[in-house]
């Protein structure tokens, strides 16, 4: 039996979340509060970095961190088909390097620029901000562009583990960064919200929408 340890607001868990639903793979939960000791605590016993989402496989013994892993490690142990890597090593190669696209460029600055939401007035770090949401700018100019052929989704027109991870970065930073007048991702970004993988992880998450510091500020407009 499969554990995944997560929590329903994470995008790193909602990617993971979308991968599950696609292959309807049958998985028990365990909801994870950070801030409580005790549940944290048993996080870092299946992982000591202690970040979720962790897979545990009771069966096969396996502990899998890193929610690109995960899905890798779905395709191995559940192979029916669709894969979420292609087997083609050209397309796996595509699909590969948009899943690194979205978690360094489109993750980390949407995350950098949410979290600098938290800290107090005067240790704001408006510098920081302002490179993180250049940085998501020029990631909608790079997706922008890559969508001009027409493709379904974004390493072809199959449904890959890049886009497992795109539509939960993309309802993020688009609060962050708003994809404005750039017509193929956005065109991208509904096809992703249609999904019902997808609207069911983001359906999951909205009971815990308010942890979302908003309105976002106008000065970071």
């Amino acid at each position: 039996m499969l554990t995944l340890h997560y929590h329903p607001f994470s995008s790193y868990c909602q990617k993971v979340l979308v991968a599950l639903y696609e292959r309807d793979v049958p998985f028990e939960r365990n909801i994870v509060d950070l801030g409580d000791p005790e549940q944290k605590a048993a996080l870092e016993r299946l992982w000591p970095i202690g970040k979720f989402p962790v897979l545990r496989d009771k069966t096969r013994g396996a502990t899998v961190p890193e929610s690109s892993l995960i899905i890798l490690y779905l395709d191995r142990i559940h192979p029916e088909p669709p894969p979420l890597l292609p087997s083609d090593p050209d397309a796996a190669m595509a699909a590969q390097l948009w899943d690194r696209f979205f978690d360094h460029y489109v993750e980390t600055p949407m995350q950098k620029a949410v979290a600098d939401r938290f800290r107090p007035e005067d240790r704001r770090d408006r510098y920081g901000v302002d490179e993180a949401r250049a940085l998501l700018r020029r990631a909608w100019d790079v997706l922008e562009g890559a969508l001009a052929d027409g493709r379904d989704w974004v390493a072809g027109n199959s449904f890959t583990l890049a886009d497992c991870g795109a539509g939960p970065a993309l309802f993020y930073a688009n609060i962050v960064e708003p994809l404005a007048s750039r017509p193929n991702a956005e065109a991208y970004y509904a096809r992703l919200l249609a999904r019902p993988s997808f609207a069911r992880a983001i359906e999951e998450a909205r009971p815990y929408r308010h942890f979302l510091p908003l309105p976002w500020p106008g000065s970071y407009r």
